[in-house]
């Protein structure tokens, strides 16, 4: 091989071995600039109950507000959790217990990481009846009234904890009931209808919602504590999420509402249905030393 031929390889090499390496610069900061944006997104479920659409958009707001994006999507409860095991979703938000979804914490309690604290300690779930309906004070009192109500149960989403609850319900009492399903937001105008006219209606309702504050209810005795007694809310991840997210995984475990703060978000929110995170900013805003107070 002549001197010539030799110093062509050699700079072929050499242009060779610069052009690999700027290759792999490039696609390690191809690499590096996709999980940083996929570490930059949040994905938090959302179901359409309205502590939960005000909790998500409070959410929402504070991480934004702290340079992450958010996505809030949209899935019911059964859905939820099992993408939550997956970990196909971040954030499930709002899981009930001792009761209400004790079948779903049972099933993904291995597969998903729920909190130890809840952040709200005061919920109730039961049926509610319109406060004018006297004569009807507990579960118990349903059969011999099944012609007043038309045997029907008014439901929400079927899937939802407090509906398999009601289910268990009707068989506790041996109730000549059918549970009827829709959705939370027809469910609510049908009770709020048949409160404001003076009318019969019996429904699976929970607190904190705003429909207590718009009309008269009461919610029915139960005996058996089928649907138990003080229920308590809290979050789950996906695992790992502790250790992608840790500075948010630990804003999420201090973070807590009392009656009167989850109530003031939910009025907000609910003022602003049209864009419901304008409510939750104007909640943040006015409550910052209580959110710093997470964020230590």
């Amino acid at each position: 091989m002549n001197f010539r031929r030799l110093s062509q390889l050699f700079l072929f090499t050499i242009i060779f071995f610069a052009l690999t390496a700027c290759g792999s610069d490039s696609e390690a900061d191809s690499s590096s600039n996709t999980t940083d944006e996929n570490k930059d997104t949040i994905t938090i479920g959302q179901i359409n109950w309205p502590e939960n659409i005000a909790v998500t958009n409070l959410w929402k707001a504070i991480l934004e507000d702290e340079g992450y994006d958010v996505e809030l999507m949209l899935i019911e409860m059964g859905p939820q959790l099992a993408a939550l095991a997956e970990g196909d979703l971040d954030v499930a938000p709002e899981i009930w217990l001792p009761v209400q979804d004790k079948n779903y914490y049972e099933e993904y309690k291995d597969e998903a990481h729920f909190f130890e604290e809840p952040w709200y300690d005061n919920g109730k779930v039961g049926l509610a009846v319109p406060a004018h309906m006297d004569d009807i004070n507990s579960i118990e009192d349903l059969n011999e009234n099944k012609d007043t109500f038309d045997g029907k149960i008014t439901g929400f989403e079927p899937g939802a904890g407090t509906m398999l609850t009601t289910d268990d319900v009707i068989q506790e009492y041996d109730l000549d009931y059918n549970l009827v399903e829709s959705s939370e937001a027809a469910m609510i105008t049908s009770v709020r209808n048949a409160a404001e006219n003076q009318e019969p209606i019996v429904a699976p309702l929970w607190k904190p919602h705003f429909i207590f504050s718009e009309v008269d209810l009461k919610f029915l005795e139960d005996p058996n504590k089928t649907y138990g007694e003080v229920e308590e809310i809290f979050m789950a991840t996906r695992e790992g999420f502790n250790e992608d997210f840790k500075e948010v995984n630990n804003w999420m475990e201090t973070f807590q509402l009392n009656d009167e703060q989850l109530g003031e978000l939910m009025v907000y929110v609910k003022e602003n249905e049209d864009n419901p995170i304008e409510g939750a900013e104007k909640w943040v805003e006015e409550n910052q030393d209580v959110i710093n107070e997470w964020m230590e």
